[in-house]
């Protein structure tokens, strides 16, 4: 998993760069840093990224203003790594496109873990099925692309991983907390899954106040309904 994977961390400071840096080579990553988010958009241009560890609070552009300018071009995966902790950081990194959310007290050992989870769940290829099409939505599992009439939209690396797993089993309802252990390794909240699942329904419904494939079931979790 890890040979081959070139990491981006993005953080002005520069004691948790050396660290992240140290744990994620001892484990094959390649790493690249970035101070600021103008250094880090440069080296997006110039570097092939699987995955990128993203400071909120910067000098100048902050770290959800490159998320949100990173996602109008790509679903590489985005790991929000900030010192606040509190809902509402967390939720709009969430909306905005991120694929985790690490408070800065986590140990260097269990971001690299969360990177881990991340790369594996973006790079998974392992399916029953090849392609659900039920007319209007149409999924390949196996090039990771989603259509809604013909169209081809886009989704973050955690958005498709989750509508593999809901298309893959129709009408069998998901908790919330077996959607946390298997998406977030069990950290977070309800409100981390319903932002998520969300952003999904903005994209693939036709009426997201009404939803016609991700169904919730009310105080339990979510099912995929189609054809």
């Amino acid at each position: 998993m890890s040979e081959g994977n070139t990491i981006l961390v993005v953080d002005d400071d520069q004691s948790i760069v050396e660290l992240l840096r140290d744990f994620l080579e001892f484990e094959n990553f390649q790493v690249i840093t970035a101070c600021d988010t103008a250094q880090a958009w440069a080296v997006l241009e110039q570097s092939s990224i699987h995955c990128i560890v993203l400071d909120i609070m910067m000098p100048g552009q902050n770290g959800f203003e490159l998320c949100r300018r990173i996602r109008a071009e790509s679903n590489v995966p985005i790991l929000f790594l900030s010192a606040r902790s509190d809902d509402v950081d967390k939720i709009r990194g969430l909306t905005l496109g991120g694929d985790d959310y690490i408070v800065k007290t986590a140990s260097p050992g269990e971001i690299v873990a969360r990177v881990k989870a991340v790369l594996r769940r973006s790079g998974s290829q392992e399916s029953h099925i090849s392609v659900w099409d039920d007319g209007r939505l149409k999924i390949n599992l196996s090039t990771h692309e989603v259509f809604i009439d013909g169209k081809n939209i886009s989704l973050t690396p955690r958005e498709f991983e989750l509508l593999r797993l809901f298309a893959e089993h129709p009408r069998h309802v998901f908790s919330y907390d077996r959607l946390l252990h298997k998406f977030w390794d069990g950290v977070g909240d309800k409100h981390t899954i319903r932002v998520h699942l969300s952003r999904l329904r903005e994209k693939i419904e036709s009426d997201p106040n009404r939803p016609q494939y991700l169904i919730n079931v009310w105080g339990v979790g979510y099912r995929f309904e189609g054809g």
